[in-house]
Parts: C-alpha cells; structure tokens; sequence
C-alpha cells in the first residue's frame, strides 16, 4: 500500500521506515529536505512541495501528517484540504486535542475528504518495538487503511496474552479502532495523562531513596543506596516492572546522579488535557493533577526526582529539556 508522510522528525521518520521494511510505498515530505534526502535512500519518494506531493500520490490518496499539534498541523491540514480530491484520507497521527479533531473531520467532510485521528505511542523505539495506536473515524476508512496500522503495530507475540482474552484481534496485536473522528486522540489523551502519573511516582521514590543517605537523618538510619542496582533489580520480576522502569535503569547506568538533566520537565499539551477532561466528567483525577503541577513546580526548582522525570521523557521520546534560566 502507499502512504504520504508529512513531518519527518523522530516518530514521522521512523514511521516511513517501518513501513518501508513491511513492503509499502512511501512518498514524503517536510520543510526541512534533508531528512527527505536520506529516507530516499532508503527507497522513499521526496516531494519538493504539497502540491508535488499530492501528484505522487495515487489515488484515493492517505497522507499521514506527524507535526506538532496546534498550528503546525492546522495549517498543514487546512492546505490539503484545497488540494486533495474526494475520497481521499487525512491522518493525524501527533497528539492533537480531541476537539479539534472533531472539528477538522467535519470541516473535511463538506469536501468529501475523510479524516482519521490516530493516537500513536511508541517515541524513538517504534522503529524497532512497534506503534501502539489508538484510532478514531469512520469504519470503511479504517478497514481500507488497515494494512499500514497492521504493519506498524507491534504484533502478537510481544507480549504474554492477556488470561482468559482471545488473541487474534486488533487489541492484541496493539491498535484499536476506538470509536469516531475524536476518540482515538481522545484515548491517547488519557493514556498520556496516565504517563505523567506513573513517571511521577517512579521520579518521586527514585528521590527519597537519592536522599536515604542525607546527614539530616540519624546516623543509623542512613543508607547509600546504589540506584543503578535497585532500578534494575525491580525490572526483574518486581510487580512495578515497565517500559519505563527500563528506562529508567538506562539512564541512572549511563549517569548515576543524572548531572546531565537540568530536571526542567515540560509538558506537551496532553497532561492539561485530560485534566480538563476529567473537569469537564466530574470525575477526580488527583494523581494525574498532581503529576501535571509537579511538572509546573519543576521549572522553578530542580531536583533528583525531575531530572529522573527528565531522564524518561528522554529515554522514551528523545526529548530534550531547556536549561534553567539562571
């Protein structure tokens, strides 16, 4: 199958990647050539514009556009709209805000263009572990695209199945159709929210186990804990194992007291989402608001537990925190 790919940054490159290796087709595209210029030697088609772009494309076109949310992918979007044709498909696959996902569908409509939202996690590692996706849109479509979602899921196998839940279907190969234009970002929203949480209380034990040696306890209460190890020792069969868990030991074997990370921790838009959602439903969310103030708090003042947070979002995504300004 072909794809076209707009944005050919850490996930949008490696999204053509994998995809190239499973047998499709892809043409790309983004403002910067060079990445471009080193997918073509993989085998990818480069476009020197949008409008080259959408002529490479067979018809009924799918462009995947992976830019950042907000005004980036709404320019980019509003641009296609005026130069695909009818029938042709539109994917988001960054972390737009559910909303605008439900405004964009409709809007694209009136030109009978179709619209998918697809919530994608996986950062720089999906090259090789896979992409979960969660996806929103109509039914028709997401069949018609299901050999791209097939190709860059993780598939069966990576995981133990799950006791007393049939393998074989979509869920368990790791994506889902979960539900109209909205849900699948919706759905990644929560999932990211979630993140913040667990990255939290991982960024916030890994600290009071930093400190068990401080001079302010008494003498026989005083430990010097050799984080490396216990980060390790719990990915081995301990009930709090994850991915990023693993992460976590990466980098505390890199650097033990993370002197690299300036334990300034950003947030990306999701976090202040879901919060709102939970607002909006009424339903409390108070480790999830607490994960997303500590990031606030982080900008202010460092410490052991933000650089940790810092360490992870590295590990998973290859972001990279600013400085503190001094």
């Amino acid at each position: 199958m072909q794809l076209g790919m707009i944005g050919l940054g850490r996930m949008g490159g490696n999204i053509v990647r994998r995809l190239m290796r499973g047998g499709h087709k892809c043409v790309v595209f983004d403002q910067n050539p060079a990445p471009g210029a080193e997918l073509a030697k993989e085998g990818a088609s480069p476009a020197k514009d949008l409008a080259d772009f959408v002529k490479q494309l067979e018809k009924p076109r799918a462009v995947w556009v992976m830019l950042p949310a907000g005004a980036p992918t709404e320019q980019t979007v509003e641009q296609l709209s005026m130069l695909l044709e009818a029938g042709d498909v539109v994917i988001d696959g960054g972390n737009s805000f559910y909303k605008d996902d439900i405004r964009r569908a409709a809007r694209l409509k009136t030109k009978n263009l179709h619209y998918v939202d697809c919530g994608t996690s996986g950062g720089v590692w999906g090259l090789e572990r896979g992409y979960c996706m969660m996806i929103g849109g109509e039914q028709e479509i997401i069949e018609r695209l299901d050999p791209i979602f097939a190709t860059l899921a993780p598939g069966e196998g990576k995981v133990a199945p799950t006791p007393g839940r049939p393998e074989g279907d979509h869920a368990s190969k790791g994506y889902i159709h979960a539900g109209p234009n909205g849900a699948g970002h919706f759905v990644k929203m929560i999932h990211n929210g979630i993140e913040y949480g667990m990255m939290q209380a991982y960024a916030e034990g890994f600290n009071i186990l930093c400190h068990a040696g401080d001079g302010t306890l008494p003498e026989e209460q005083r430990f010097k804990l050799n984080l490396p190890d216990i980060a390790e020792v719990w990915r081995r069969g301990s009930v709090i194992q994850s991915w990023l868990l693993d992460l976590t030991a990466a980098a505390l074997a890199q650097n033990h007291d993370l002197s690299e990370y300036s334990g300034y921790v950003e947030d990306s838009g999701e976090g202040r989402w879901t919060i709102m959602a939970a607002i909006e439903e009424a339903v409390p969310a108070d480790v999830l608001s607490t994960a997303l103030y500590a990031r606030f708090r982080s900008r202010e003042k460092d410490s052991f537990a933000d650089k940790m947070l810092s360490a992870m979002r590295h590990g998973f995504g290859g972001h990279l925190e600013p400085k503190k300004p001094t």
